[in-house]
């Protein structure tokens, strides 16, 4: 896999160079020409001394609502409640890319005022409306000029304070820790336990999910994908030979994934977004919040487990209904991917999740799943595709504070906010351009730490202003944002910080251990997935769960692959080829356990340590069964004799 640096000034390439970048100002200027040939059009009326009905429709032309003006009377009421629906649908439109929602509103509301006028048009509509239309424009401006003074002045704090605090990011960095004496602790292995517990039961049930809505970030689709990375980077990181359940976790996410329950949004947004009623394939055009996430995730479990069952053909296949299915594999679920980004490298390169908006954190998942795809299979989509992708990042889809912005409409060029912040893109972009994600981590921490502060211990925390929210359930709290920073601190080895994380989430998160399970109630399912992820990260784990993966030796090496949850508790299973190094806790009742090997050298003589028998001759098939006395923290040790 090829990594591509870019410039350290490129994060603040947008903000030197000042204004829109070429492709987002092109898409502004049509957007201007268009309303001004529809203004015009809802002139003409007036201007050709047109009947009422012809003057309020073209009035509606102006602004949603307007039309009704001109109608009069009681009728002007419905100007500031079509305004309010008009918002709805905007909101229609960037919630589930309802696309057609503000034009038919917009349309609707300027036939329905034609078909009211009386005889004659109200004389002063066409002021009022031309007021209301210069007053929005006013407050519009007025508030984008605040905003881009705003991130001026945070650019030159930034410039300023980053070279000191990239120095201080090296400097906390964490040694890489050793793979070969990597152990979970009973805590993490109680956290773990809250992803293990919902991705064991069967493939139809969500027992402990959020069940809201499939469009925005509480989908089902990203508790799952978020779970499998968990789960990704304890197996590359501490269990690379244990299949058993933390293989099938693996795969049932994975299954569940395919259900049409998760993925049947894009039946309705292809109808309404892109007016598609016949080809519902969601690997198809565009739905990068899909295929990009979906394609980290399959790759990372592949290149953690040594399983490359998802690269068959048919291996990934969405079922529609009884007689249609869009039949997939990890390989064109890729393609998708680099399809689009070829589609779209002329433009914004960045392409859509919903139809029309673009938003710059979906993509980064995009880019990653082309790392673990380059990983696996060694092709260079990467190389190919991320100089442009780079730039097209920094001079569209950044704004005059360095930040990237939160999505961008790909057929107006507007931009919207979307809560993500240096901390959240960071751990993604370390995958492809570690030096941009070191100076994007050193940017969140220097501005994160004006929350630090101590508890009553005198033990460092975060205290967050305001009430926080959780996109992972739409509800207040800090759980969310404790936990990304959590995972942002491990990342880039500043234990610190991630020590103050954690802290902050164990007291003010509503810890829970019932059942022997780590959770906080006061977070959302997605919340908590990525407080377990946080925990058990050490630094650079998320890069090399996408980039690099266990040893090719390791892989190789003797695997534990029956073991009876959550009974046995697995915090280490490790191999440099041809032994097993396992530490076992128990889940439950203490007391004796059988587990099973796999991969040992089929016939040969092995001795065990912690384990009964203590010696044993592996099957023809490879395979041995032990039994362990599981009292607290066991050790087993499994050597080929020589």
């Amino acid at each position: 896999m090829t990594t591509i640096e870019h410039s350290g000034e490129a994060l603040f390439s947008r903000k030197r160079a000042g204004g829109n970048g070429p492709v987002t100002s092109a898409r502004l200027r049509r957007t201007a020409m268009i309303y001004a040939a529809v203004w015009f059009a809802g002139l003409l009326p007036v201007l050709i001394g047109a009947s009422a009905g012809w003057q309020a429709f073209g009035l509606g032309l102006w602004m949603p609502g307007a039309g009704f003006a001109a109608v009069g009377g009681w009728a002007i009421l419905l100007f500031p409640l079509t305004i309010m629906l008009f918002v709805v649908s905007l909101i229609a439109w960037f919630w589930a890319g309802l696309v057609l929602a503000p034009v038919t509103v917009w349309a609707g509301a300027a036939l329905l005022a034609g078909a009211m006028a009386s005889e004659t048009a109200w004389p002063g509509a066409h002021v009022v409306v031309a007021l209301c239309m210069a007053g929005t424009a006013f407050y519009f401006r007025s508030r984008g000029e605040k905003r881009r003074e705003k991130d001026r002045q945070k650019f030159v704090a930034r410039t300023g304070f980053l070279p000191a605090s990239l120095a201080e990011v090296e400097a906390r960095t964490a040694a890489v820790p050793d793979a070969a004496a990597r152990e979970m602790s009973a805590d993490d292995l109680a956290a773990l336990r809250y992803v293990l517990d919902r991705a064991l039961q069967p493939v139809e049930e969500f027992n402990g999910f959020n069940i809201i809505d499939q469009f925005q970030p509480a989908a089902l689709r990203y508790q799952i994908n978020h779970m499998g990375f968990t789960l990704g980077i304890a197996q590359g990181s501490y269990t690379p030979n244990f299949t058993g359940y933390m293989g099938e976790a693996q795969r049932n996410l994975i299954s569940k994934y395919l259900l049409r329950k998760v993925w049947g949004y894009w039946v309705y947004e292809s109808c309404w977004g892109h007016l598609n009623f016949t080809n519902f394939d969601p690997a198809n055009r565009d739905n990068i919040m899909l295929t990009g996430w979906f394609g980290m995730h399959v790759g990372q479990y592949m290149l953690n487990s040594g399983d490359r069952r998802y690269a068959e053909k048919g291996s990934l296949t969405f079922k529609l209904n009884e007689r249609t299915a869009y039949v997939h594999d990890f390989h064109s679920i890729i393609g998708s991917v680099v399809q689009n980004y070829e589609h779209y490298q002329s433009q914004f390169c960045l392409f859509p999740c919903e139809p029309n908006w673009i938003y710059p954190i979906c993509n980064h998942y995009g880019m990653t799943s082309l790392v673990v795809h380059d990983s696996l299979f060694g092709t260079q989509h990467t190389a190919r595709f991320l100089p442009t992708w780079l730039d097209k990042l920094d001079t569209e889809f950044t704004d005059e504070s360095g930040s990237i912005i939160g999505l961008r409409s790909q057929h107006t060029g507007f931009e919207l906010p979307f809560p993500v912040g240096e901390a959240g893109y960071a751990n993604f972009a370390n995958c492809f351009s570690p030096e941009r994600a070191r100076r994007l981590w050193a940017i969140a921490r220097k501005e994160i730490e004006p929350a630090l502060t101590r508890d009553a211990e005198g033990r460092l925390r975060i205290s967050l202003p305001g009430k926080g929210i959780d996109a992972g359930n739409y509800s207040t709290g800090h759980t969310a944002a404790y936990s990304s920073i959590l995972a942002g601190a491990r990342e880039f080895g500043d234990n610190e910080l991630a020590d103050a994380a954690q802290r902050s989430l164990d007291l003010d998160c509503g810890l829970s251990t019932e059942g022997g399970v780590r959770a906080y109630l006061k977070g959302s399912n997605l919340a908590n997935t990525n407080a377990v992820m946080g925990r058990l990260m050490r630094t650079g784990d998320f890069r090399r769960s996408f980039v690099e993966g266990p040893s090719a030796a390791t892989l190789a090496g003797p695997v534990l692959a029956r073991a009876r949850y959550p009974d046995v508790l697995v915090a280490r299973a490790f191999s440099n080829g041809d032994d097993l190094d396992l530490v076992l806790h128990p889940g439950a009742v203490p007391g004796p356990q059988q587990i099973t090997l796999e991969r040992l050298r089929a016939g040969a003589d092995y001795l065990v340590e912690g384990a009964e028998p203590g010696r044993f001759t592996a099957s023809g098939e490879g395979k041995a069964a032990l039994t362990v006395d599981l009292t607290g923290r066991t050790r087993i040790i499994v050597k080929l004799t020589q």
